[in-house]
């Protein structure tokens, strides 16, 4: 089973992010901590009641920014879950998000690691201070280098860096030069996002109004399809669409979640799916903390049904450079996947957009750039004949 403990506190909301967090202040927050910890522990100890000693894989730490909390208060966190589930595989994952303004000295870093983290996501997102500015980051691209250098030098052997990438007003070459520079600093692992306007954000309503433009698609196109080159030949591979790792190092979180695993969400706005049931936890602070100190689990848990589990097969399988079981389609359904998808296959086939081997259906780089629509067609598709009565052997 996978754990995801969700930190929601922020030194500022960034332009673009529609995550859930709050601003904390720089002082007498203490309280906030104390009150989220508290209510953290309540709600780790209910689900250990529930669900018994599982085996945890991984734990990670998103947000929001989890390098807000004090190192001991992660410690305490791991050994909450560690007590409560089965966190002993000495190969267990423990990640934790951090911003380069709050993990910024080699000190801090190796308080971190001692307290159980093994691997950390840098989110630096630009090393343009222009472009930090407009996505409204609170750091500057010598502070990322600062850090990262710092996380290195304290003894961290798993570094990932985020980075965004089709930003208003950067040209291909910008990109390039930008992952260039990240290179030098040879991280483990890197997730190269595309910007996503997400409804309601600042970023989104300048893009709307004509405040800033962003690249036009064929840029972005080459922004894709040359940065996933560049970094192969640096030695990175691409296991998912985002996702770039040097051998050995890919995320086994998100590679779980992606394949299916169970996970586990604490904290406010968290999701869970388990033994093929989801719930969501209040997406309201004030709302989580009073529902778990009073007792109470999330009232609203749905069973997956088995069309739900096909699409998510479909979407998440096919965001992975390994590709969707083709078999897997079958055993949800009863049906051929081939046979339910004929004209749609042939058509991406023909496109070399897909490649089918050893079972495995997967994107090809191309794909990837258009997965947003390949899989729209999936779903449409695959909705109208699990409609339909499954086939016969």
């Amino acid at each position: 089973m996978l754990v995801y403990v969700h930190v929601p506190f922020c030194r500022r909301k960034c332009r673009y992010c529609s995550f859930h967090s709050e601003v904390m202040p720089t002082a007498g927050s203490g309280w906030k901590l104390r009150r989220y910890t508290d209510a953290l522990f309540l709600e780790i100890a209910a689900w250990g009641d529930r669900l018994g000693r599982q085996q945890v894989s991984s734990v990670f730490f998103g947000g929001g920014t989890p390098s807000l909390l004090p190192a001991r208060t992660i410690g305490h966190i791991l050994d909450r879950i560690h007590r409560t589930f089965n966190l002993d595989d000495p190969k267990a994952e423990v990640t934790m998000e951090a911003n380069p303004e709050s993990l910024h000295t080699r000190l801090l870093a190796r308080e971190y690691l001692r307290a159980g983290v093994n691997r950390i996501s840098l989110g630096v997102q630009s090393l343009d201070d222009s472009m930090l500015e407009l996505l409204g980051r609170t750091h500057r691209a010598r502070e990322a280098v600062a850090a990262f250098t710092s996380i290195r030098s304290a003894g961290c052997a798993n570094i990932s860096m985020d980075v965004i990438w089709g930003l208003p007003g950067q040209s291909v070459k910008a990109w390039l030069t930008q992952l260039t520079e990240i290179l030098r600093l040879s991280p483990d692992h890197l997730s190269c996002y595309n910007l996503t306007l997400e409804e309601g954000t600042p970023m989104s309503a300048d893009c709307e109004h004509g405040v800033t433009l962003l690249p036009p698609e064929r840029d972005q196109a080459a922004m894709f399809v040359q940065g996933a080159e560049l970094l192969e030949e640096a030695g990175f591979m691409q296991y998912e669409i985002s996702n770039f790792a040097r051998m050995g190092f890919q995320c086994r979180h998100n590679l779980g979640y992606w394949e299916g695993e169970d996970y586990l969400g604490f904290g406010p706005s968290a999701t869970s799916t388990v033994s093929g049931r989801r719930w969501t936890n209040s997406s309201s602070h004030a709302a989580w903390e009073r529902q778990i100190t009073a007792g109470k689990l999330p009232s609203t848990i749905e069973t997956l049904d088995p069309a739900t589990r096909v699409l998510e097969l479909i979407m998440l399988r096919l965001r992975t450079a390994r590709g969707m079981r083709v078999k897997a389609y079958r055993e949800l359904t009863g049906r051929n996947f081939f046979k339910d998808h004929q004209k749609l296959i042939h058509a991406l086939h023909k496109n070399g957009l897909i490649r089918i081997r050893d079972g495995y259906l997967r994107l090809t780089r191309n794909g990837m750039l258009v997965s947003d629509s390949i899989l729209a067609a999936l779903f449409d598709a695959s909705r109208d004949k699990l409609a339909a009565a499954p086939e016969t052997a």
